[in-house]
């Protein structure tokens, strides 16, 4: 891996060399504090002082320079203006090929400033992080803090590139009228849909995307799947272009997220009819909680392992998740005839054992052309959207009662066959047409050190175009190279975290935050999923067909909300405000689902469920997206990764609120509501205010 002030080095225009962040003195100057503070020679309130000076005038430098070439670029568009009014009147068309090529010229220029900027606020986000690592403070808090918002910010300048997207507009608006179109002049606004074929234009839009979040409906859906795109080149190389297009295979693809469907689909298809199966067993209606939970609790350990095998294989794990699941389902269907609850329970905590997930998710990350992998993301979320919808209405379609050779066929074992089925005819598919992408011989000997940073480099898992000052800095895989001989060497600084101990030495305060409120949400989302059969039972006397149709609805929220949030909600407000007003929100859904007022009526459920499911759905995308920016770069890859570390903290929190509903139900249904809502919304409070007091730091 190249240390940063080497790459800095390497990538940075000659005749702008002055202009750059003096990236070198900034880290002497750290070094110099560290020394001068071991001595007693300079206090805290010095030291930040001038940093902070220091800091200011290269900032300015680089925006005063970021104007200057703006302006030299809107001089020579305004040029290129007047020749093509002349072209209007006589039209030639050796002169409007020739006014192409100027165009494009300007644009290869205008890209060369995108990738100024971008190093340069690269270098901004690794010399803060590196003084507060350094010092032990809280000094970026504070810098963004009083910089971020002023009226006169060169902050901003820098990091939200203001001004630039005239000067992409103009450029990309005018070849879009002279390519292959002489004489009629398509403009960009009047054919949206039609695309604009040139690859100046095409690679300028990766350079914006890369420096602007992105706030497009499938970035957002692709945000849930915490799936990052590489960013460590604007434009990947035609030999890693060639390399991931050789690793990629439609139909694994495919494979790949049809798994993630039928397993969403397999752990929600129960919910409507846990209670009652758990009865015909002779156990307590609340049980539902611990059939529900069992896979979760497998998933715990199974998370691990399957992250780890997909470091060797895609196929193999694949093919063992599949035959799990089918025996898992079998085995759950036939508890019913052999009158066992120990054999239920066995079954569903066998399923978990083949969650697969963290496959699918490496497959994309890893396998998937970077062209594509935004909509690869989304189709994950989209698949495991679409799962938890279909899963409980098709429970409500299995409502039928016979018997074939003894074994009993009812609303309560037939998803348990269904499933069976189903992973049956899945793994027939998978043995047939999946095809294990090839591997560089590094990866097979070394797995231990996981993928290189052609493979991985920031890819493992959700958020995906970063913007601001700490926004996934560390995927450059060199945000340690500098480090003196104080800290840690650069070797073992870029190394994957190989436990979940070290992982955990790696959570900063706001990673830390981020984790709590995945945590909180899916907390939320299990009580109200899992317990929606009993209670609605109890209140007001749902069948299982009800409970279905309610489960089913609030499933199909997923992707319109995504839909509204990510075309539109996202252009008008930054992350950071989206995460706290959602958290509000599934506060005051859990508040309005407490059963105070007599008696507690189907609106006033069906209202606050809705609004907690809504609000926590929103929440989870923005979640992930941040918690990809402020993650280190060692979680960014290896076995111990920050999707794991979600994932575990989601299942654990999913687990938690399973043995709630049932820990609850000793107390009698009457109870049940109130007690399982009240640990949410502590929870929820808690996370809060923990996001007040960490909101700066995810500017």
């Amino acid at each position: 891996m190249v240390a940063f002030g080497k790459k800095l080095k390497e990538r940075s225009i000659e005749e702008w060399q002055e202009y750059y962040i003096n990236y070198k003195l900034m880290k002497k100057k750290v070094k110099q504090y560290g020394r001068q503070i071991e001595v007693g020679s300079l206090d805290r309130r010095h030291v930040l002082k001038d940093f902070s000076r220091m800091l200011d005038h290269q900032i300015e430098k680089i925006s005063l320079f970021m104007l200057e070439q703006q302006g030299l670029l809107s001089s020579r568009l305004q040029k290129l203006r007047e020749c093509d009014d002349a072209l209007q009147d006589e039209p030639d068309i050796s002169q409007i090929s020739n006014l192409r090529e100027a165009y494009r010229t300007v644009g290869q220029d205008l890209l060369q400033l995108l990738v100024f900027i971008d190093m340069n606020a690269i270098g901004i986000r690794k010399i803060l992080k590196k003084f507060d690592k350094r010092f032990g403070y809280r000094f970026t808090n504070y810098y963004v803090k009083t910089r971020a918002d002023h009226p006169y910010s060169q902050l901003q300048q820098v990091f939200k590139h203001v001004g630039l997207g005239a000067v992409v507009g103009a450029i990309s608006r005018n070849l879009h009228e002279l390519q292959n179109n002489q004489g009629s002049f398509l403009s960009i606004y009047d054919q949206p849909v039609v695309p604009l074929q040139d690859p100046v234009v095409d690679s300028i839009k990766n350079a914006v995307d890369r420096l602007t979040r992105s706030t497009n409906f499938l970035n957002f859906m692709a945000q849930h799947a915490l799936i990052m795109q590489d960013e460590d080149l604007l434009i990947l190389h035609e030999d890693q272009a060639d390399q991931e297009e050789g690793r990629y295979h439609f139909m694994s693809l495919l494979l790949n997220l049809a798994n993630t469907f039928l397993y969403m689909v397999n752990t929600y298809i129960i919910v409507p009819t846990a209670d009652d199966y758990s009865m015909s067993l002779g156990a307590a209606a609340t049980v539902c909680g611990v059939v529900i939970g069992a896979m979760a609790v497998a998933q715990l350990f199974s998370s691990v392992y399957f992250s780890a095998w997909s470091n060797k294989s895609y196929f193999k794990p694949l093919i063992f998740s599949s035959i799990v699941l089918f025996v898992g389902n079998l085995v759950y269907a036939l508890a019913y005839d052999f009158n066992s609850l120990a054999l239920l329970l066995f079954g569903r905590l066998f399923c978990g054992f083949g969650s697969a997930r963290a496959v699918n998710r490496r497959y994309i990350s890893d396998c998937v052309p970077l062209k594509i992998r935004m909509q690869a993301s989304a189709g994950f979320v989209s698949a495991s959207a679409l799962g938890m919808a279909c899963g409980p209405a098709l429970a409500g379609l299995l409502q039928t009662n016979f018997k074939i050779y003894n074994l009993t066929f009812n609303q309560e074992t037939l998803p348990g066959w269904v499933m069976a089925v189903a992973w049956l005819m899945y793994l027939v598919w998978l043995a047939i047409s999946f095809v294990e992408p090839a591997r560089e011989p590094e990866e097979v000997h070394h797995t231990s050190q996981e993928s290189n940073s052609a493979d991985q480099d920031g890819n493992m898992e959700k958020g995906l175009t970063k913007q601001l000052l700490l926004a996934q800095e560390e995927t450059e895989h060199d945000d340690e190279d500098d480090c003196d001989g104080s800290e840690e060497s650069a070797e073992d600084s870029r190394k994957p975290a190989n436990s979940f101990v070290a992982a955990y030495k790696l959570l900063t305060p706001s990673v830390k935050v981020q984790l709590l409120i995945y945590f909180m949400l899916k907390y939320a989302m299990e009580i109200l999923l899992s317990e929606s059969s009993v209670v609605t039972t109890y209140y007001f006397g749902w069948s299982m067909s009800s409970v279905s149709i309610f489960l089913f609805c609030l499933g199909l929220t997923v992707l319109p909300v995504n839909l509204v949030v990510g075309s539109y909600i996202s252009n008008m407000f930054e992350d950071r405000q989206i995460l706290l007003a959602s958290e509000i929100m599934v506060c005051v859904g859990i508040l309005l689902s407490f059963h105070v007022v007599i008696p507690y009526t189907v609106p006033q459920y069906v209202i606050s469920g809705f609004i907690m499911f809504v609000s926590a759905e929103v929440l989870e995308g923005v979640n992930l997206s941040l918690l990809s920016r402020v993650m280190s770069s060692r979680l960014s890859r290896g076995t111990y990764n920050g999707g794991l570390l979600s994932t575990e903290a989601g299942t654990i929190a999913r687990v938690i609120a399973d043995a709630t509903i049932t820990l609850a139900g000793f107390l009698g249904q009457s109870m049940l509501l109130n007690v399982t809502l009240l640990p949410s919304l502590i929870i929820c409070v808690g996370s809060i205010v923990a996001t007040c007091f960490t909101f700066h730091s995810l500017y």
